[in-house]
């Protein structure tokens, strides 16, 4: 198995519910490391260009307004098979598809405020990184 890193995103409506130690504790219970972590208020612009690949989508607008109208708290996690494993904590995008026990299904208030975002490949978590987070940030890597 690899070990990856994958970038993780409490996102608005997670930090407000301050619920933030609670998602944090549920990727360490299995075994993903926090590597690194701060909490950041995005910018409109930020936000756009961070989710610039979804910029021809009807939700773009939604999505962005969302992520830049509180403090998200991001974070790289690191473990095997990080990206996916993370993937599976979160649930489905939708959370009255996600299963049983998984963040978004315990967690998130609507399809739009899904309480936290993940990286979908280790290609993407390389780039979401590098957009939070500089070199000298990653500070407990086993990597």
């Amino acid at each position: 198995m690899a070990i990856e890193k994958t970038l993780s995103i409490i996102k608005p409506d997670g930090v407000r519910r301050n619920i933030v130690g609670k998602i944090l504790g549920r990727f360490e219970e299995n075994n993903l490391n926090i590597v690194a972590t701060k909490m950041i208020h995005m910018t409109i612009s930020e936000a756009e260009g961070f989710y610039a690949v979804h910029s021809d989508r009807p939700f773009f607008g939604e999505l962005t307004r969302f992520m830049s109208s509180g403090p998200v708290l991001v974070s790289i996690l690191e473990g095997e098979n990080s990206v996916s494993q993370h993937r599976e904590i979160m649930g489905s995008t939708n959370p009255a598809e996600a299963k049983e026990g998984t963040i978004r299904r315990e967690y998130a208030e609507s399809l739009g405020e899904n309480t936290v975002h993940g990286s979908d490949s280790v290609e993407n978590a390389a780039v979401e990184i590098a957009y939070f987070f500089s070199k000298t940030e990653i500070v407990n890597s086993a990597s």
